[in-house]
């Protein structure tokens, strides 16, 4: 008999723990459940309404996983899932390390749910919209990899608490209005105007840039290039890589300016005020002293202490 469990678009690990606590409990085996989204075409035996009499009980670890890889695009992701507790729950080897097969394969799921929660935190950038009460209102459109909305805007919600805001994917929108964070369907890019906030932050970004330090690989593996079109300031980096060399050649050929002089003086009062150590300590007390305060080398120019030998 093949049973078949739809699942919703939010709330979606709940709904999921949930169906899955039944099917183990009537002892329903993986290979007999077909996991399908909300928008699936086919219907078939539902689970039980109710748990039967077996019990299980995980550990955090697999809850802790199943949280993350719950969010991941693969549609096998559920099965995946059950196929693990069905295993825990017979003692079928330890499908939660990383040695085995399936617990390899849910480990590199997590990673990358939690690598697109970290860029959607990232790379999601508001723009302010015309208010229409006493909070300012921002819209944001994002594509992530995967199902991540849900686990991603939760930051959000603490971080932008005092405003009003919508963060719209093509599979689902967050939306924070009056301190009440709620869900609904996805849909397709809005029009959104640039704002004077976002002519700042471009500015911002082009100032920090630092010419001397270009690397390539580096900028790519941490800004991906498929988040470059909904970034605002991206569309400066191809301009400031043009002029990198140039810059740099200016500031190698700028004459290095001497400190100001109110800057002098209180370094020199500060090092006349020092402790004068012995300079040539006779005792292991005194050459700690005169450790401490040595110039001899300029390993001290950029330290904050000593570090005593036994």
């Amino acid at each position: 008999m093949m049973y078949f469990v739809k699942l919703p678009d939010y709330g979606t690990f709940e709904t999921w723990r949930e169906m899955a606590r039944i099917a183990i409990s009537h002892g329903i085996e993986p290979n007999d459940i077909d996991w399908i989204g909300a928008g699936g075409l086919f219907e078939g035996m539902p689970l039980p309404d109710a748990p039967g009499e077996h019990r299980i009980s995980v550990t955090r670890g697999f809850l802790k996983l199943a949280q993350s890889v719950i969010w991941h695009s693969n549609p096998e992701r559920f099965g995946l899932l059950y196929q693990a507790l069905w295993r825990l729950d017979r003692d079928a080897g330890d499908p939660l390390s990383q040695a085995d097969p399936l617990g390899r394969q849910l480990h590199l799921m997590a990673k990358s749910v939690g690598r697109d929660i970290h860029k959607m935190h990232a790379f999601v950038r508001f723009r302010e919209l015309p208010e229409t009460g006493l909070r300012r209102r921002f819209a944001a459109w994002f594509e992530p990899e995967h199902n991540i909305v849900e686990p991603g805007s939760s930051f959000f919600a603490k971080r932008f608490a005092d405003m009003d805001w919508v963060i719209a994917t093509p599979r689902l929108t967050a939306r924070f209005e009056a301190g009440r964070l709620s869900y609904h369907p996805g849909g397709t890019r809005p029009d959104l105007s640039e704002d004077v906030t976002e002519t700042l932050w471009g500015t911002y970004f082009a100032n920090i840039f630092n010419p001397a330090r270009v690397k390539l690989n580096a900028m790519c593996s941490e800004m991906p290039k498929k988040y470059w079109k909904n970034l605002p300031e991206t569309r400066l980096i191809p301009d400031m890589l043009r002029d990198a060399e140039a810059r740099v050649e200016r500031m190698r050929a700028a004459a290095e300016t001497s400190p100001a002089a109110g800057a002098v003086a209180i370094s020199t009062r500060y090092r006349a005020a020092m402790p004068q150590a012995a300079e040539f300590p006779q005792t292991m007390v005194e050459a700690r002293a005169a450790a401490g305060h040595c110039r001899r080398c300029g390993l001290c120019e950029a330290a904050t202490q000593t570090v005593w030998g036994e």
